[in-house]
């Protein structure tokens, strides 16, 4: 057997190449792709078998495999009526030039090698600057996701207030603190395990809402030993925005790197009806967003923003003798941003669809779902069984049956997915169980979210 088998042009390439752009031409034009569901583990041995072998199953027999029994075992997490957690829905255009960017071998962790991909991201990233008010000269990088920019982000933060301690000639910190919500994302308190550093859970409003008042009182207190305070763009339960105008209006008064955690909800700056929630934005030390959530980009991609990009270089550039000809010359380098060095150019399938549509069209759609949002809430409001935990901002709505315990949301979650009818799991709040509806896609419809609220009856 040859050894260039797996690399030589051949007629055995074409027909793998073949057969793989006919299921993705078919599963991108689908006009009825299945939500689909798990199964166990012991359900898919039995239906898999050995697909790893010696001489290997070929093209043909290995694609089927995953096409009749792999993928109908994982969820469409991009269909309109999969509505938990927070969905993905990516254009058509972001999914087909995603396949550009593995068939191009593209590397983008470099200008050296991969200068056109970098400046496509970079416009994008531009683009996204301007909209949330940030300076010309702001910049950043696409990483894989809002755990991974916030942890660079935030160590970025703490690196920019130790370089200002130890230029003021003041004492570090024994340990730092990162402030946030008690509501914000996870992911924070991820990032600051990994950093070693402590969580300062500020309470939140009855509303969800962390205020002003309360980052004040935590800053006179702990001072010095903040290195970063986190304000959630949109949390990831309810949608909530906190009062970042009045937490960046506290930079008059104290030293701190303020960081904006809109993984899910600052793309809602493109919808002119809510810009309003995110004064301040313009403020912030980071911010992130999540294109894969509403901004209709595929798997695996979060735009992290600094506006000043040399505190992300000088916490992040690694050094070492083999890259020296990249960090030795001032051209950007998206590696020298985040903590990962190695990165395909994750932003190019959404700079396509920005290109290929216009912004015009992501403001559409945007708008479009937070008024379907607000619509399924005066529906919700109007039944009796049903009740609003919260009045929605964004596009989550959360509500709860009334005389509804956790196993009924279960029973009925169950029920759902297993007809296939919809995604709705079941979450909780203040120890009381309920359900929500996350709405990205532009495909979703009312009369979809009427008939799941029926079989609540």
């Amino acid at each position: 057997m040859s050894t260039d088998r797996m690399h030589a042009p051949s007629s055995e390439q074409a027909a793998i190449v073949d057969a793989v752009l006919d299921y993705s031409r078919r599963r991108m034009l689908a006009t009825a792709v299945p939500l689909d569901k798990p199964q166990s583990e012991a359900e898919l041995r039995r239906l898999v078998g050995t697909t790893i072998t010696d001489g290997g199953l070929g093209a043909q027999r290995a694609l089927s495999v995953f096409e009749h029994i792999l993928a109908p075992a994982c969820l469409t997490t991009s269909h309109p009526l999969y509505l938990s957690f927070i969905p993905t829905a990516p254009t058509t255009a972001a999914i087909a030039f995603d396949l550009v960017v593995s068939a191009s071998g593209l590397y983008g962790g470099s200008w050296l090698e991969g200068a056109g991909a970098v400046h496509a991201e970079n416009e994008v990233l531009a683009f996204l600057a301007r909209e949330f008010g940030l300076p010309d000269s702001a910049g950043g990088v696409f990483v894989q996701g809002g755990t991974i920019g916030n942890l660079s982000a935030l160590v970025a933060a703490r690196e920019a207030a130790k370089a200002r301690l130890l230029a003021a000639g003041r004492e570090l910190p024994r340990r730092w603190k990162i402030l946030c919500s008690a509501e914000a994302h996870s992911s924070n308190k991820s990032a600051a395990r990994v950093m070693d550093a402590d969580v300062l859970l500020v309470p939140a409003g009855d509303d969800g809402v962390l205020r002003a008042d309360a980052v004040r009182a935590a800053l006179a207190e702990f001072g010095d030993e903040i290195c970063a305070v986190v304000a959630t763009g949109g949390s990831t339960n309810f949608g909530i925005v906190d009062d970042i105008a009045g937490i960046a209006a506290l930079k008059d008064e104290f030293d701190f790197w303020l960081h904006i955690d809109g993984a899910y909800g600052l793309t809602a700056m493109l919808a002119p009806e809510a810009r309003h929630l995110f004064a301040g934005v313009e403020r912030a030390d980071s911010v992130i967003v999540d294109p894969h959530k509403w901004l209709f980009a595929p798997f695996d991609c979060c735009a992290l923003i600094y506006r000043d990009p040399d505190a992300g270089r000088r916490a992040h550039t690694q050094h070492a003798e083999y890259l020296d000809i990249l960090t030795d010359v001032d051209e950007f380098s998206p590696s020298d941003y985040s903590i990962q060095l190695t990165r395909r150019p994750r932003g190019l399938p959404m700079w396509f669809s920005l290109a290929t549509y216009g912004v015009d069209a992501y403001r559409e759609a945007v708008s479009a779902t937070i008024a379907l949002t607000a619509r399924i809430a005066e529906e919700i409001r109007r039944r009796p069984e049903l009740r609003l935990v919260r009045d929605p901002q964004l596009s989550v709505v959360v509500f709860e049956r009334e005389g509804w315990e956790r196993s009924d949301y279960d029973r009925w979650s169950a029920g759902l997915l297993d007809a296939q009818h919809a995604f709705v799991v079941p979450s909780s709040h203040d120890g009381r169980p309920n359900t929500r509806f996350a709405i990205l896609n532009p495909l979703t419809t009312f009369d979809d979210l009427v008939g799941i609220l029926d079989t609540m009856v």
